[in-house]
């Protein structure tokens, strides 16, 4: 009996020994488990802090990437005087396509809204007024009132409108580069040029400008080789206006033109003086992030201008996703849809034209009988003219593929903040709007924001007046800023 209460008691023992051992193996692989998500989860945090906060160190570019065809022994360097043709046999062109539709069966809108794409009415609107009043010679005096010129910068035949001002002597003249978007042309900027050159009260000053369009838009040479997008478009433009005799200048821009002069001033901090902006946006992702973060408590925001025309979140996002469809197609399929669209210039006007009208005042996607109202259809279709005599379309539409292509270095850029003196005009119908302090992540040296209730995507072309004022207003105070 002794000798059996003995084994018992040695086979407790050895099961608590083996029950506890057990046991610290199932804590040691707990332990090892623990560790590894809390690395995990370590790293992805490190990650997140790296790719979304960190600033990184401002890349090294080559700011001679070759991008024409031809050998750089051929290069001419010359800045040549260029006059804008609507040719004869363009519009003998033009008139056989438009007879060809006129003959077509028509297909209705299926509602008299503009929700299925341009309402027919609009179209037909559209159609008779390019047929029938539109003056291909009296246009061609009006796009050649200012002065033209091309230089090769970089193996592509820039070109670029240049005007002087006639001033007194004590009048300072200041160089302004003019930028435009998509899909915008240097049209954009014909009436508020001469709102630029002319001398204000309360001003000691104007501006000299110089409006290029952009490489492979309207009368500029697109790339022979991929990779042209916005970051290098920035290092062309900052060498033609090397070329044009200006180391230092300010930059406007809007739509791409704003990414494009965002980068000059982050790439050539020192040669651009003041930078003025009708998208003022905080292209990083972080800049994204707070965005959605806003929409937890949007009535939490101090910024009564932007959480009214960004929030609720669920109605800007079902917009967006309506309206991008052309943003998917041009950064997927560019040459595609451009061989459509340079076939038939109804089609391009249909397309261009109906940007503007939605991104200029959204609700007349709704009222298609107003859809006019705030726009001069000459105007219209002088915009359109300018891509199609060039048949630039195709390759003003490479650049969304460019853009998303290089997204990784455009987000590097994005999270660099620049000392440039900024100042930022925002339109009520503008597509994005961003808090004050999230565009001061990427302009710490934001020197002021105007907010207008009136306008949209398309400023400059849409309310010159108002965004050459801001011009003037924003230099004023980038000049008096730079004296204290």
């Amino acid at each position: 009996m002794a000798s059996k209460k003995k084994d018992k008691k040695k086979d407790k023992i050895n099961d608590d020994m083996e029950t506890a051992a057990k046991k610290d193996k199932k804590k040691g692989w707990s332990l090892i488990l623990s560790s590894i998500i809390a690395g995990l989860l370590g790293a992805f945090v490190y990650r997140l802090y790296v790719s979304y906060v960190v600033v990184p160190e401002l890349p090294k570019f080559d700011l001679d990437v070759w991008w024409g065809s031809g050998p750089r022994s051929s290069q001419d360097i010359s800045i040549r005087p260029y006059r804008i043709l609507l040719l004869d046999s363009m519009q003998e062109n033009i008139r056989r396509k438009f007879e060809a539709y006129r003959r077509a069966t028509k297909i209705k809108s299926l509602n008299e809204s503009s929700s299925y794409g341009l309402n027919s009415d609009n179209l037909g609107q559209i159609f008779a007024h390019w047929q029938f009043k539109y003056n291909y010679r009296e246009r061609t005096r009006y796009f050649n009132k200012y002065d033209h010129f091309k230089t090769n910068i970089q193996g592509l035949d820039m070109h670029f409108i240049h005007v002087k001002p006639k001033t007194p002597g004590n009048v300072r003249i200041l160089p302004l580069l003019l930028l435009h978007g998509w899909p915008s042309s240097v049209k954009d900027f014909y009436e508020m040029i001469p709102l630029l050159t002319t001398p204000r009260n309360g001003y000691d000053f104007v501006f000299e400008i110089i409006a290029p369009s952009l490489p492979g838009f309207a009368h500029s040479q697109g790339a022979a080789r991929p990779g042209l997008t916005t970051y290098e478009i920035a290092i062309i433009m900052r060498n033609l206006m090397k070329r044009i005799g200006f180391n230092q200048f300010y930059v406007h821009g809007g739509d791409i033109g704003h990414a494009i002069g965002s980068h000059m001033a982050t790439i050539f901090p020192n040669q651009i003086l003041g930078f003025h902006t009708t998208t003022p946006i905080n292209y990083s992702y972080l800049a994204s992030m707070g965005w959605f973060i806003g929409s937890i408590c949007p009535k939490c925001l101090s910024d009564n201008y932007v959480r009214d025309k960004m929030y609720p979140l669920s109605d800007k996002l079902s917009f967006y996703l309506e309206e991008s469809g052309y943003f998917h197609l041009q950064s997927t399929k560019p040459d595609t849809i451009g061989i459509a669209l340079q076939d038939s210039p109804l089609g391009l006007a249909a397309y261009i034209i109906e940007r503007y009208l939605l991104y200029t005042n959204p609700n007349s996607k709704f009222t298609p009988e107003e859809a006019f109202s705030g726009y001069n259809m000459t105007d219209l279709l002088d915009n359109v003219m300018l891509y199609w005599s060039t048949g630039s379309i195709t390759t003003s539409l490479r650049l969304f593929k460019e853009t998303v292509r290089n997204y990784e270095m455009e987000q590097v850029l994005a999270r660099i903040p620049t000392s440039v003196p900024t100042w930022g005009l925002r339109t009520k119908n503008d597509l994005f709007h961003q808090h004050d302090n999230i565009i001061r992540w990427k302009y710490p040296n934001l020197r002021g924001l105007t907010n207008l209730e009136v306008g949209g995507h398309f400023p400059a072309f849409e309310i010159p007046s108002e965004v050459a004022s801001d011009i003037f207003k924003s230099v004023k105070k980038f000049l008096l800023t730079k004296k204290v």
